[in-house]
């Protein structure tokens, strides 16, 4: 748990899971509406988040959902798990700002906290799935990450077109 005079980072519990879709829902359709069509946003948005969808994360896939307030306001969320498929390294599969506190170094408390979290479970590097088209792509790289390859992955109908980004953590 981080803490400073206004901002606290948690691990979700069942409590925090609709802040958690609160944050969602403002963020998800803003993020990717110049990205991907109207269908695709809402088939990945259904399938991703809904109270059964997360809590099936944590539960049953090993997601550890981390939730960041600002004066007790729900900012921020991600989730990661351990890659069972490659030794001590981490997944990011979700990270998003609230549109209303974006660009106030939010996002950055939270990779930093995050990347604390893992590498304090041992994990030497951290990696991403980002869409190539989406500006944040930027901002992981000015938080150190880098593009190791693209990746297309089916989803339903229809198909994710990613970087895959990392970060050795020393």
């Amino acid at each position: 748990m981080l803490t400073d005079t206004s901002v606290l980072i948690k691990e979700v519990t069942q409590n925090e899971i609709s802040d958690v879709l609160s944050i969602a829902k403002a963020t998800w359709e803003p993020t990717y509406r110049e990205i991907l069509s109207k269908a695709q946003i809402d088939y990945m948005y259904e399938e991703i988040y809904t109270a059964t969808a997360v809590e099936k994360q944590i539960r049953d896939q090993g997601h550890t959902f981390l939730i960041l307030y600002v004066a007790d306001a729900a900012v921020g969320y991600a989730s990661y798990s351990l890659r069972e498929d490659k030794e001590r390294v981490y997944k990011v599969h979700k990270l998003h700002i609230h549109p209303d506190f974006q660009g106030q170094k939010y996002g950055r408390t939270l990779v930093g906290h995050l990347e604390k979290e893992v590498k304090n479970r041992g994990a030497r590097m951290l990696e991403m799935n980002v869409n190539r088209y989406n500006p944040a792509v930027r901002f992981y790289e000015r938080c150190g990450y880098q593009q190791a390859r693209e990746e297309n992955t089916p989803i339903g109908d229809f198909w994710m077109n990613d970087f895959v980004m990392y970060k050795e953590l020393y």
